[in-house]
């Protein structure tokens, strides 16, 4: 298979970033100094800089599938250590997206391979809330409604960590937030978890999950 195309495009990309901001890629390897860690979805569909209009060195990016934040990844836990403790990121935000098939493996327990155990993580979020989730309509409402769930799960798995728990507790700034981008219209869709201390994060989390129970009232499911 040839490449070719794909240095061209490198090409072009570097050109038209220096051609508007010139001497762009000689301040950029001097430093990175990003404000925002972006833990997000592998899937080819969401190029996390495109989707906010950043630079490289403005997004610090971690992604893996179905965007899981597990305590004992320390692939996830080395980035968020670097990021607050050496790139002084301010926020953290776990980034889900509509359609993710990673999700949808775990909703319907498809065996796809080795990934299967990762997506555990994601079946354990549907399990612990199966009560209201299976009362919402079988398809895309119900995907939907987990692909939420999941980022509200992971967005309380990141405050839990000890890197960001001993942040807050000596008290640097980092808020943690939860967005789900939507394939169909390239929106982000806030999820109202934004978290920025220890003691706030019990509430947050209830109220941004009620916030959710309460959108998907209108199809007739009990809150």
């Amino acid at each position: 298979m040839k490449l070719d195309s794909l240095f061209e495009n490198n090409r072009a990309w570097a050109r038209d970033i220096e051609s508007r901001s010139p001497g762009f890629f000689t301040r950029l390897q001097q430093q990175q100094s990003p404000q925002y860690l972006w833990i997000g979805c592998s899937d080819s569909r969401v190029p996390a800089n495109e989707i906010v209009g950043m630079l490289p060195g403005e997004l610090f990016v971690h992604r893996n599938v179905a965007n899981v934040v597990v305590h004992s990844d320390l692939n996830c836990l080395s980035v968020m250590e670097f990021a607050i403790d050496s790139l002084q990121v301010k926020h953290i935000i776990v980034v889900g997206h509509y359609g993710c098939s990673g999700v949808k493996a775990a909703m319907q327990n498809l065996r796809i391979g080795i990934a299967d155990n990762w997506l555990r993580h994601v079946q354990d979020v549907r399990n612990q809330h199966r009560d209201w989730l299976y009362q919402l309509p079988d398809g895309p409402i119900r995907l939907d409604a987990l692909c939420e769930l999941n980022v509200l799960e992971q967005s309380l798995n990141v405050c839990q960590t000890t890197v960001v728990q001993d942040a807050w507790a000596r008290g640097q700034e980092v808020v943690v937030h939860g967005w789900v981008y939507g394939l169909n219209n390239g929106l982000i869709n806030d999820m109202r978890m934004s978290v920025a201390s220890a003691d706030a994060l019990a509430g947050v989390y209830a109220q941004a999950l009620d916030d959710l129970r309460q959108r998907y009232a209108a199809h007739g499911q009990s809150v």
